[in-house]
């Protein structure tokens, strides 16, 4: 009977050995954002509060490698998508015009500044997100386009659903930082939720965070070159190829 059990042991043995890092960084942090004193129709009405990027860094882990991955934003029915992207820094982000007009996706402050010029419908471009940072992003031709990728030194972000809820699953332990990014919240409201947090063995709930709104206010942008956009830039099609 003994050396059956020794046999099994030596058998099972490097199954536990794999599983035994899994168990000990199972620990998962979670929370939840909620919007407040929002003009947002979708917040005010529908508690809608989706959009919030949440990612975690630790100085306590060595640095995250560049990522070698792809990311899609769309354009499609004149509307970027997602119109919130968050990526992991050295990602490159792929811009597939989907519309049967050109479109000209660029950024020209904030992150990591491009300008993939004009292109037809049907074909893409792409661009590599090197640095961390808040990228806004437009389209030369149609003002009312916009959209937003949050770059991260990090592999453990997410983008909030309607309810606001977020988790980070198998964490090993150690100090991190927790932060949070919304396109309506100012800089200095976003600098005062980030917070420090200390995992070990057990799940930790961050519980609800709220993110004002009250600091918002919209400024028009220009085009790429600076300049104002014609007044009929939201109805333009510019460019337009039939559809075949």
């Amino acid at each position: 009977m003994t050396w059956r059990l020794v046999i099994f042991f030596k058998k099972i043995a490097p199954v536990l050995v794999l599983l035994l890092p899994a168990y000990l960084g199972a620990t998962t942090v979670s929370g939840q954002v909620q919007l407040i004193q929002s003009k947002d129709s979708a917040v005010k009405k529908k508690n809608d509060y989706s959009g919030v990027v949440v990612w975690l860094t630790s100085p306590d882990l060595p640095p995250a490698p560049a990522a070698h991955k792809h990311a899609r934003m769309l354009q499609k029915n004149k509307r970027f998508s997602p119109h919130i992207l968050a990526v992991q820094t050295g990602t490159i982000v792929d811009f597939p015009n989907l519309d049967p007009i050109f479109h000209n996706a660029f950024s020209n402050f904030d992150g990591t500044i491009f300008d993939v010029a004009l292109y037809p419908p049907g074909s893409s471009r792409s661009v590599r997100f090197d640095r961390p940072g808040i990228v806004r992003v437009f389209c030369n031709i149609h003002a009312f386009m916009s959209a937003i990728i949050v770059v991260v030194n990090s592999t453990h972000f997410t983008v909030t659903g309607r309810d606001g809820g977020y988790s980070f699953d198998d964490l090993p332990p150690g100090t991190y930082e927790v932060q949070f990014f919304h396109e309506r919240a100012t800089p200095e409201t976003l600098r005062h939720l980030t917070q420090k947090i200390t995992v070990g063995e057990e799940d930790i709930n961050l519980g609800t965070t709220p993110i004002s709104e009250a600091g918002y206010i919209p400024v028009a942008h220009k085009n790429k070159y600076g300049r104002d956009y014609p007044p009929d830039s939201d109805v333009n099609n510019g460019y337009v190829l039939p559809v075949k």
